[in-house]
Formats: structure tokens, sequence, C-alpha cells
């Protein structure tokens, strides 16, 4: 039943990239829209999210906060969408080590980046991503290998690492570097992105 599980998003966070999971998945689920300062920051979501953001998802009474985490929840739930390599698997690893990395230096880089701030080259080593041009390389580096993170193998780590950098590319934080392009226009035309793109474009705020 739809009531089962319930996403709680706002169309301008990164709840799309849950739901754009949520499509490739395949799930039924419930959405509940919460508005920035007001029903984010309510008693009865901080008693899901004590952080006051989204996205979360409520699972069958279980709470998943994090947007990478609620990714890899939803593919090991939804297993026969694979998108996830099986236990035994040899992508595994990789998979796993994309999606995780795309939570950590590549949204560290980004956060610091959009603040202004450059790591000096002496304090490299103390910084988990180094600097803003290895993230970038890396990650160039990755998405060169194949339609997808994982070579021919659609997942969940190109959900999450495919929305930040579309998000990047749409908003100038992200060199329009040639393998970044063609690797985001391949995600941006699957039909479950199509899918999830419209619905949440639904939600935004009308413009007068």
């Amino acid at each position: 039943m739809t009531g089962d599980l319930i996403l709680y998003t706002n169309p301008m966070s990164r709840g799309r990239i849950v739901r754009w999971m949520l499509e490739e998945a395949g799930a039924s689920y419930e959405t509940r829209v919460l508005d920035y300062g007001t029903t984010m920051k309510a008693p009865d979501y901080l008693k899901i999210n004590p952080m006051g953001k989204v996205p979360a998802i409520v699972h069958k009474g279980v709470v998943v906060t994090e947007t990478a985490a609620i990714c890899a929840y939803l593919a090991d739930v939804y297993a026969e969408a694979g998108l996830a390599p099986a236990i035994g698997d040899p992508l595994r690893g990789a998979y796993f080590r994309w999606l995780f990395y795309a939570a950590g230096p590549y949204e560290a880089s980004f956060g610091d980046r959009a603040m202004g701030i450059e790591v000096p080259a002496d304090k490299r080593a103390m910084v988990g991503y180094g600097c803003f041009a290895d993230v970038m390389n890396t990650v160039e580096a990755a998405v060169s290998q194949g339609p997808y993170i994982l070579g021919e193998t659609f997942s969940a780590a190109d959900v999450y690492l495919g929305s930040q950098i579309g998000f990047g590319l749409q908003f100038g934080m992200t060199e329009a570097r040639p393998a970044f392009t063609a690797y985001w226009q391949r995600l941006a035309a699957r039909p479950a992105y199509v899918r999830a793109t419209a619905l949440d474009d639904a939600l935004m705020p009308k413009t007068a």
C-alpha cells in the first residue's frame, strides 16, 4: 500500500534525488511536501528528522534520512529493480565506493567551493577531498569508463552522483567537460528521471 512508504520532501531540495530513485524502483509511495522554516521545523517532523531537513522516508515504520543512505536502502528493498549489485557481485564494491564518494568528498568539495573556501596546498592532507581539481579529475575518469559509473550497469550510484553532476552543470558549479555533459544527458533521458522531474516541477511555487 502507498501508505507503507512516505517521502518527505520539497521540490527545491535533494528530495528530487530520492523521488527519482523511487521512480526507478517502481515504488508506490505517498508524498508529503514540507516548507522551509515552518513544517520542516515542526515538532511532528523533528521526531522523524531532528535536523529539520528533507528528504526523509518512512518505510513500514523505518525512518531513513540522508540522501545517499535512502538511495542505498531503497535499492536493497526494491532489489528486483536491479539498482544495486547483489552481494557477491564484483561490482558491489565499486557501487558502494562511488555512492559514498559522492556523499563524502564530492559533496564536501562543492560545499566549500560554494562558500568560497579554498584549501591551502599545505593543508590538503587534512581534508578528505584534497582539492577541488582532484575531485573533478577523479569523477571525470570514473564516468568515462562506460555509459554508467559501473560500466554497462545503471545503479543507485548513478542516481546520486549523476544528480550532483547535473545540479553542478545546471548552476555552473561544475565545468562542462564533455564526459560530464555526455554522462548527464544519458541519465536525464531516462524515463524515471523524466517522470520524477515532472512530478517535482508541478510542486514548484507558482510565480506571478
